[in-house]
Protein backbone atom coordinates (compact mmCIF):
# COMPACT_ATOMS: atom_id res chain seq x y z
CA UNK A 1 0.00 0.00 0.00
CA UNK A 2 1.39 3.73 -0.93
CA UNK A 3 2.91 5.18 2.17
CA UNK A 4 0.44 8.28 2.23
CA UNK A 5 -2.73 6.18 2.02
CA UNK A 6 -1.65 4.10 4.59
CA UNK A 7 -1.02 6.97 7.24
CA UNK A 8 -3.94 8.50 6.14
CA UNK A 9 -6.20 5.12 6.71
CA UNK A 10 -4.15 4.82 10.30
CA UNK A 11 -4.59 8.20 11.49
CA UNK A 12 -8.77 7.94 10.26
CA UNK A 13 -9.07 4.47 11.90
CA UNK A 14 -6.49 4.55 15.37
CA UNK A 15 -6.11 8.28 16.18
CA UNK A 16 -7.84 7.93 19.39
CA UNK A 17 -6.38 5.08 20.30
CA UNK A 18 -2.89 6.03 19.47
CA UNK A 19 -3.74 9.61 21.48
CA UNK A 20 -5.22 7.82 24.39
CA UNK A 21 -1.97 5.53 24.78
CA UNK A 22 0.73 9.04 24.35
CA UNK A 23 -1.67 11.15 27.33
CA UNK A 24 -1.66 8.28 29.49
CA UNK A 25 2.38 7.61 29.11
CA UNK A 26 2.86 11.37 29.26
CA UNK A 27 0.18 12.54 30.97
CA UNK A 28 0.14 16.01 28.57
CA UNK A 29 -2.78 16.52 26.23
CA UNK A 30 -1.07 19.19 24.34
CA UNK A 31 1.91 17.55 24.49
CA UNK A 32 0.50 13.66 23.27
CA UNK A 33 -1.31 15.84 20.11
CA UNK A 34 1.01 17.28 19.03
CA UNK A 35 3.83 14.42 19.42
CA UNK A 36 1.27 11.88 17.32
CA UNK A 37 1.15 14.50 14.54
CA UNK A 38 4.63 14.64 14.37
CA UNK A 39 4.98 10.94 13.95
CA UNK A 40 2.32 11.10 11.35
CA UNK A 41 4.07 13.66 9.48
CA UNK A 42 7.18 11.61 9.67
CA UNK A 43 5.70 8.31 8.74
CA UNK A 44 4.97 9.56 5.05
CA UNK A 45 8.51 9.86 3.73
CA UNK A 46 10.05 6.53 5.94
CA UNK A 47 7.80 4.05 5.03
CA UNK A 48 7.91 5.28 1.25
CA UNK A 49 11.87 4.77 1.45
CA UNK A 50 11.45 1.63 4.00
CA UNK A 51 7.84 0.04 3.42
CA UNK A 52 5.01 0.84 5.84
CA UNK A 53 6.07 -1.11 9.00
CA UNK A 54 4.41 -4.64 10.20
CA UNK A 55 2.46 -2.88 12.90
CA UNK A 56 2.19 0.90 12.02
CA UNK A 57 0.71 1.86 14.64
CA UNK A 58 2.96 0.62 17.08
CA UNK A 59 5.22 2.65 15.05
CA UNK A 60 3.55 5.54 15.47
CA UNK A 61 3.37 5.89 18.83
CA UNK A 62 6.76 4.67 19.76
CA UNK A 63 8.19 8.20 17.14
CA UNK A 64 5.59 9.94 18.91
CA UNK A 65 7.16 9.36 22.09
CA UNK A 66 10.42 9.76 21.08
CA UNK A 67 9.31 13.06 19.72
CA UNK A 68 8.08 14.10 23.02
CA UNK A 69 11.07 12.99 24.66
CA UNK A 70 13.51 15.00 22.61
CA UNK A 71 10.88 18.21 23.19
CA UNK A 72 10.69 17.85 26.53
CA UNK A 73 14.76 17.70 26.72
CA UNK A 74 15.26 20.61 25.08
CA UNK A 75 12.86 22.66 27.72
CA UNK A 76 14.54 23.05 30.60
CA UNK A 77 11.07 24.09 32.18
CA UNK A 78 9.96 20.52 32.09
CA UNK A 79 12.96 18.94 33.96
CA UNK A 80 10.74 17.80 36.68
CA UNK A 81 8.20 15.95 34.03
CA UNK A 82 11.09 14.66 31.99
CA UNK A 83 12.53 12.73 35.01
CA UNK A 84 9.44 11.14 36.28
CA UNK A 85 8.19 10.49 32.36
CA UNK A 86 12.19 8.45 31.61
CA UNK A 87 11.95 6.49 34.73
CA UNK A 88 8.26 5.13 34.30
CA UNK A 89 9.11 3.77 31.00
CA UNK A 90 5.36 2.07 31.34
CA UNK A 91 3.70 -0.42 29.33
CA UNK A 92 4.87 0.02 25.64
CA UNK A 93 8.21 -1.13 26.85
CA UNK A 94 9.44 -3.75 24.20
CA UNK A 95 10.45 -4.57 20.50
CA UNK A 96 9.95 -0.92 18.87
CA UNK A 97 7.18 -2.77 16.17
CA UNK A 98 5.56 -4.60 19.33
CA UNK A 99 1.85 -5.16 18.31
CA UNK A 100 -0.72 -2.99 20.53
CA UNK A 101 -3.64 -4.12 19.89
CA UNK A 102 -4.38 -5.76 23.39
CA UNK A 103 -6.58 -5.21 25.85
CA UNK A 104 -4.95 -2.39 27.16
CA UNK A 105 -5.95 -0.34 24.32
CA UNK A 106 -9.80 -0.40 25.03
CA UNK A 107 -8.91 0.18 28.32
CA UNK A 108 -6.89 3.13 27.47
CA UNK A 109 -9.87 4.80 25.38
CA UNK A 110 -11.69 4.62 28.33
CA UNK A 111 -9.55 5.96 30.66
CA UNK A 112 -9.67 9.21 28.10
CA UNK A 113 -13.81 9.38 27.84
CA UNK A 114 -13.89 9.47 31.51
CA UNK A 115 -11.45 11.29 32.00
CA UNK A 116 -12.52 14.07 29.63
CA UNK A 117 -15.95 13.69 30.81
CA UNK A 118 -15.09 14.74 34.22
CA UNK A 119 -17.65 16.95 36.31
CA UNK A 120 -15.22 19.96 36.94
CA UNK A 121 -16.00 20.66 33.23
CA UNK A 122 -18.89 22.04 31.51
CA UNK A 123 -21.08 19.68 30.11
CA UNK A 124 -20.52 21.27 26.33
CA UNK A 125 -16.47 21.32 27.51
CA UNK A 126 -16.53 17.93 28.22
CA UNK A 127 -17.83 16.23 25.06
CA UNK A 128 -16.01 18.37 22.74
CA UNK A 129 -13.23 18.00 24.02
CA UNK A 130 -13.81 13.69 23.88
CA UNK A 131 -14.79 14.33 20.53
CA UNK A 132 -11.26 16.07 19.42
CA UNK A 133 -9.19 13.57 21.47
CA UNK A 134 -10.76 9.93 21.28
CA UNK A 135 -11.35 10.15 17.56
CA UNK A 136 -9.61 12.83 16.00
CA UNK A 137 -12.42 15.19 14.67
CA UNK A 138 -11.20 18.80 13.66
CA UNK A 139 -12.64 21.59 15.25
CA UNK A 140 -14.83 22.04 12.08
CA UNK A 141 -16.16 19.03 12.46
CA UNK A 142 -16.93 19.65 16.51
CA UNK A 143 -18.81 22.93 15.41
CA UNK A 144 -20.75 21.22 13.72
CA UNK A 145 -22.14 18.63 15.77
CA UNK A 146 -23.15 21.74 18.12
CA UNK A 147 -24.22 24.49 15.41
CA UNK A 148 -21.64 27.12 16.67
CA UNK A 149 -18.75 29.04 15.17
CA UNK A 150 -15.31 26.89 14.60
CA UNK A 151 -13.50 30.04 16.39
CA UNK A 152 -16.01 29.52 19.48
CA UNK A 153 -15.13 25.75 19.17
CA UNK A 154 -11.42 26.07 19.28
CA UNK A 155 -11.94 28.58 22.70
CA UNK A 156 -13.28 25.83 24.41
CA UNK A 157 -10.86 23.13 23.36
CA UNK A 158 -8.64 25.36 24.76
CA UNK A 159 -10.02 26.10 27.97
CA UNK A 160 -11.02 22.86 28.41
CA UNK A 161 -7.58 21.51 28.17
CA UNK A 162 -5.83 24.03 30.68
CA UNK A 163 -8.48 23.02 33.05
CA UNK A 164 -7.67 19.80 33.55
CA UNK A 165 -4.09 20.62 33.60
CA UNK A 166 -4.16 23.03 36.22
CA UNK A 167 -6.51 21.30 37.91
CA UNK A 168 -4.79 18.47 37.89
CA UNK A 169 -7.62 15.77 36.91
CA UNK A 170 -6.28 12.48 37.06
CA UNK A 171 -5.88 10.36 33.89
CA UNK A 172 -8.22 7.38 35.58
CA UNK A 173 -11.31 5.33 34.83
CA UNK A 174 -13.70 6.65 37.80
CA UNK A 175 -14.99 3.96 40.53
CA UNK A 176 -18.05 2.47 39.37
CA UNK A 177 -19.79 4.73 42.41
CA UNK A 178 -18.90 8.00 40.14
CA UNK A 179 -19.98 6.41 36.69
CA UNK A 180 -23.58 8.10 37.00
CA UNK A 181 -22.37 11.27 37.64
CA UNK A 182 -20.40 11.35 34.07
CA UNK A 183 -22.70 9.17 32.36
CA UNK A 184 -24.72 12.04 30.18
CA UNK A 185 -21.71 13.02 29.08
CA UNK A 186 -20.08 9.99 27.90
CA UNK A 187 -23.47 8.63 26.45
CA UNK A 188 -23.65 12.47 24.65
CA UNK A 189 -19.85 11.96 23.16
CA UNK A 190 -20.44 8.14 21.93
CA UNK A 191 -23.85 9.53 19.88
CA UNK A 192 -21.88 12.25 18.34
CA UNK A 193 -18.89 10.47 17.12
CA UNK A 194 -21.84 8.00 15.75
CA UNK A 195 -23.29 11.14 14.06
CA UNK A 196 -20.23 12.37 12.14
CA UNK A 197 -19.84 8.16 11.08
CA UNK A 198 -23.18 8.22 10.26
CA UNK A 199 -23.58 11.76 8.18
CA UNK A 200 -19.68 12.76 7.66
CA UNK A 201 -19.26 16.50 7.41
CA UNK A 202 -16.63 16.32 4.33
CA UNK A 203 -15.90 13.28 2.03
CA UNK A 204 -17.76 10.45 1.36
CA UNK A 205 -21.49 10.07 3.45
CA UNK A 206 -20.66 7.16 6.17
CA UNK A 207 -17.31 7.03 7.68
CA UNK A 208 -17.67 3.05 9.18
CA UNK A 209 -14.87 3.23 11.39
CA UNK A 210 -16.69 5.73 13.37
CA UNK A 211 -20.12 4.35 13.40
CA UNK A 212 -18.67 0.71 14.22
CA UNK A 213 -16.50 2.28 16.65
CA UNK A 214 -19.65 4.00 18.64
CA UNK A 215 -21.50 0.97 19.07
CA UNK A 216 -18.50 -0.59 20.33
CA UNK A 217 -18.35 1.80 23.05
CA UNK A 218 -21.90 1.90 23.73
CA UNK A 219 -21.59 -2.02 24.41
CA UNK A 220 -18.93 -1.53 26.60
CA UNK A 221 -20.27 1.42 28.62
CA UNK A 222 -23.47 -1.59 29.18
CA UNK A 223 -21.14 -4.17 30.66
CA UNK A 224 -19.43 -1.47 32.99
CA UNK A 225 -23.34 -0.49 33.91
CA UNK A 226 -24.29 -4.53 34.65
CA UNK A 227 -25.84 -5.67 36.11
CA UNK A 228 -28.20 -3.23 35.66
CA UNK A 229 -27.45 -1.16 33.03
CA UNK A 230 -28.86 2.29 32.13
CA UNK A 231 -32.25 2.92 30.11
CA UNK A 232 -30.53 5.68 28.75
CA UNK A 233 -26.93 3.54 27.58
CA UNK A 234 -29.69 0.70 26.32
CA UNK A 235 -31.61 3.31 24.55
CA UNK A 236 -28.31 4.98 22.70
CA UNK A 237 -27.00 0.93 21.47
CA UNK A 238 -30.57 0.87 19.64
CA UNK A 239 -30.74 3.79 18.32
CA UNK A 240 -27.59 3.69 16.29
CA UNK A 241 -27.59 -0.12 15.83
CA UNK A 242 -31.28 1.09 13.87
CA UNK A 243 -29.67 3.91 11.83
CA UNK A 244 -26.82 2.04 10.91
CA UNK A 245 -29.08 -1.29 9.87
CA UNK A 246 -29.98 1.02 6.97
CA UNK A 247 -26.32 1.69 5.71
CA UNK A 248 -25.83 -0.51 2.67
CA UNK A 249 -28.98 1.08 1.39
CA UNK A 250 -28.68 4.57 1.82
CA UNK A 251 -26.64 4.76 -0.94
CA UNK A 252 -26.85 3.73 -4.46
CA UNK A 253 -23.80 2.05 -6.85
CA UNK A 254 -22.73 5.51 -7.69
CA UNK A 255 -22.41 6.63 -4.16
CA UNK A 256 -25.53 8.94 -4.51
CA UNK A 257 -28.27 9.12 -1.41
CA UNK A 258 -30.90 7.12 -1.22
CA UNK A 259 -34.17 8.77 0.60
CA UNK A 260 -35.26 6.76 3.55
CA UNK A 261 -38.82 6.34 1.47
CA UNK A 262 -37.01 5.15 -1.73
CA UNK A 263 -34.42 2.44 0.11
CA UNK A 264 -34.37 -1.37 -0.82
CA UNK A 265 -35.80 -2.60 2.84
CA UNK A 266 -34.73 -5.76 1.66
CA UNK A 267 -30.35 -4.49 2.13
CA UNK A 268 -31.52 -3.05 5.55
CA UNK A 269 -29.48 -5.23 8.57
CA UNK A 270 -31.86 -7.55 10.34
CA UNK A 271 -29.79 -8.72 12.78
CA UNK A 272 -29.11 -5.29 13.91
CA UNK A 273 -32.74 -4.50 14.00
CA UNK A 274 -33.56 -7.97 16.14
CA UNK A 275 -30.82 -6.57 18.22
CA UNK A 276 -32.11 -3.77 19.02
CA UNK A 277 -35.87 -3.66 19.46
CA UNK A 278 -36.16 -5.35 23.18
CA UNK A 279 -33.37 -2.88 23.76
CA UNK A 280 -35.87 -0.01 22.66
CA UNK A 281 -39.02 -1.89 24.95
CA UNK A 282 -36.38 -2.02 27.82
CA UNK A 283 -35.53 1.93 27.39
CA UNK A 284 -39.03 3.28 26.96
CA UNK A 285 -39.87 1.25 30.98
CA UNK A 286 -40.55 4.00 33.07
CA UNK A 287 -39.87 7.98 32.40
CA UNK A 288 -38.29 8.01 28.72
CA UNK A 289 -35.20 9.63 27.86
CA UNK A 290 -33.97 11.84 24.69
CA UNK A 291 -32.17 9.09 23.50
CA UNK A 292 -35.02 6.38 24.01
CA UNK A 293 -37.73 8.38 22.26
CA UNK A 294 -35.07 8.68 19.42
CA UNK A 295 -34.73 5.10 19.36
CA UNK A 296 -38.56 4.54 19.17
CA UNK A 297 -38.92 6.69 16.37
CA UNK A 298 -36.03 4.77 14.74
CA UNK A 299 -37.92 1.51 15.77
CA UNK A 300 -41.15 2.88 13.70
CA UNK A 301 -39.38 3.04 10.79
CA UNK A 302 -37.17 -0.57 10.71
CA UNK A 303 -40.82 -1.96 11.74
CA UNK A 304 -42.65 -0.59 8.38
CA UNK A 305 -42.30 -3.32 6.05
CA UNK A 306 -43.09 -0.13 3.46
CA UNK A 307 -42.63 3.14 3.20
CA UNK A 308 -45.75 3.59 3.00
CA UNK A 309 -47.18 1.74 6.20
CA UNK A 310 -44.80 3.75 8.47
CA UNK A 311 -46.54 5.03 11.19
CA UNK A 312 -46.33 8.58 11.35
CA UNK A 313 -48.92 10.17 13.37
CA UNK A 314 -46.66 7.98 16.04
CA UNK A 315 -43.58 9.26 15.36
CA UNK A 316 -44.95 13.11 15.54
CA UNK A 317 -46.47 11.78 19.26
CA UNK A 318 -42.58 10.52 19.85
CA UNK A 319 -41.38 14.13 18.77
CA UNK A 320 -43.73 15.54 20.62
CA UNK A 321 -42.61 13.82 23.79
CA UNK A 322 -39.03 15.03 22.83
CA UNK A 323 -39.86 18.31 22.16
CA UNK A 324 -40.83 18.72 25.27
CA UNK A 325 -37.86 16.73 27.45
CA UNK A 326 -35.07 17.98 25.00
CA UNK A 327 -36.21 20.89 23.29
CA UNK A 328 -33.66 21.96 20.49
CA UNK A 329 -34.07 23.47 17.29
CA UNK A 330 -32.75 19.67 15.42
CA UNK A 331 -35.81 18.22 17.48
CA UNK A 332 -38.42 21.04 15.90
CA UNK A 333 -37.02 20.46 12.55
CA UNK A 334 -37.37 16.81 12.77
CA UNK A 335 -40.77 17.14 14.36
CA UNK A 336 -41.88 19.61 11.18
CA UNK A 337 -40.72 16.94 8.80
CA UNK A 338 -43.02 14.36 10.79
CA UNK A 339 -46.08 16.50 10.87
CA UNK A 340 -45.96 17.39 6.88
CA UNK A 341 -46.33 13.70 6.45
CA UNK A 342 -49.15 13.43 8.32
CA UNK A 343 -51.03 16.95 8.13
CA UNK A 344 -49.36 18.55 4.55
CA UNK A 345 -46.66 20.21 3.33
CA UNK A 346 -48.55 23.39 3.68
CA UNK A 347 -48.60 22.51 7.51
CA UNK A 348 -44.84 21.58 8.23
CA UNK A 349 -43.71 24.26 6.28
CA UNK A 350 -45.48 26.76 8.44
CA UNK A 351 -43.48 25.34 11.14
CA UNK A 352 -40.35 25.09 9.68
CA UNK A 353 -40.71 29.16 8.48
CA UNK A 354 -41.06 29.66 11.86
CA UNK A 355 -37.83 28.27 13.11
CA UNK A 356 -36.25 29.55 10.40
CA UNK A 357 -37.47 33.04 11.59
CA UNK A 358 -35.34 32.22 15.09
CA UNK A 359 -31.92 32.05 13.21
CA UNK A 360 -30.69 28.77 15.22
CA UNK A 361 -30.67 26.79 11.94
CA UNK A 362 -29.70 29.39 9.56
CA UNK A 363 -26.27 27.47 9.07
CA UNK A 364 -27.55 24.11 9.10
CA UNK A 365 -27.75 23.09 5.67
CA UNK A 366 -30.83 20.21 6.31
CA UNK A 367 -32.90 23.24 7.57
CA UNK A 368 -32.44 24.75 4.11
CA UNK A 369 -32.97 21.07 2.48
CA UNK A 370 -36.12 20.44 4.39
CA UNK A 371 -38.27 23.65 3.75
CA UNK A 372 -36.84 23.65 -0.08
CA UNK A 373 -38.37 20.13 -0.35
CA UNK A 374 -41.69 20.82 1.63
CA UNK A 375 -42.04 24.19 -1.10
CA UNK A 376 -40.98 21.52 -4.29
CA UNK A 377 -43.96 19.29 -3.18
CA UNK A 378 -46.44 22.73 -3.17
CA UNK A 379 -44.87 23.29 -6.18
CA UNK A 380 -43.16 26.49 -5.27
CA UNK A 381 -40.28 25.86 -7.55
CA UNK A 382 -38.78 29.31 -7.44
CA UNK A 383 -38.42 29.78 -3.99
CA UNK A 384 -37.58 26.28 -3.54
CA UNK A 385 -34.53 26.51 -5.69
CA UNK A 386 -33.44 29.57 -3.72
CA UNK A 387 -33.55 27.00 -0.65
CA UNK A 388 -31.64 24.01 -2.43
CA UNK A 389 -29.08 27.24 -3.45
CA UNK A 390 -28.72 27.90 0.12
CA UNK A 391 -28.23 24.49 1.41
CA UNK A 392 -25.54 24.01 -1.16
CA UNK A 393 -23.78 26.76 0.34
CA UNK A 394 -23.65 25.17 3.78
CA UNK A 395 -23.60 21.52 2.48
CA UNK A 396 -19.78 19.91 2.87
CA UNK A 397 -20.53 16.43 2.08
CA UNK A 398 -20.01 14.97 -1.44
CA UNK A 399 -22.64 12.88 -1.58
CA UNK A 400 -25.23 15.12 0.13
CA UNK A 401 -24.32 17.83 -2.26
CA UNK A 402 -25.08 15.64 -5.65
CA UNK A 403 -27.92 15.10 -4.20
CA UNK A 404 -28.90 18.70 -3.65
CA UNK A 405 -27.45 19.97 -7.07
CA UNK A 406 -30.05 17.17 -8.80
CA UNK A 407 -32.65 18.17 -6.71
CA UNK A 408 -32.30 21.98 -7.78
CA UNK A 409 -31.38 21.03 -11.52
CA UNK A 410 -35.31 19.56 -11.27
CA UNK A 411 -36.71 23.25 -9.66
CA UNK A 412 -35.01 25.35 -12.22
CA UNK A 413 -37.09 27.30 -14.23
CA UNK A 414 -35.86 25.95 -17.79
CA UNK A 415 -34.84 28.67 -20.37
CA UNK A 416 -37.53 28.59 -23.34
CA UNK A 417 -36.06 26.62 -26.31
CA UNK A 418 -35.67 30.14 -29.69
CA UNK A 419 -36.75 28.90 -33.09
CA UNK A 420 -35.87 31.17 -35.78
CA UNK A 421 -38.91 32.40 -37.36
Amino acid sequence: MDAGAAAEMLYRSDWGRIVATLIRVLGDFDLAEEAAQEAFAAAIPQWRDAGVPEFPRAWIIQTARHKALDRLRRQARYAQKLEAFASARPSIEGPDYEDYDSQEIPDDRLRLIFTCCHPALALEAQVALTLRTLCGLDTEEIARAFLVPSATMAQRLVRAKRKIRTAGIPYVVPEKSDMPARLDAVLSVIYLVFNEGYAATRGPLVRTDLCAEAIRLARLIRVLMAPQPSPEASALLALMLLHDARREARLDAAGDVVLLDEQDRGRWNRAYITEALPLVDESLRGEPGPFALQAAIAAVHCQAARAANTDWPRIVRLYDLLERIQPSPVVSMNRAVAVAMVDGPRQGLALLDALAATGDLDNHHLLHAARADLLRRLGSSEEAARCYARALELVGNESERRFLERRLREVEPRSPILTEP
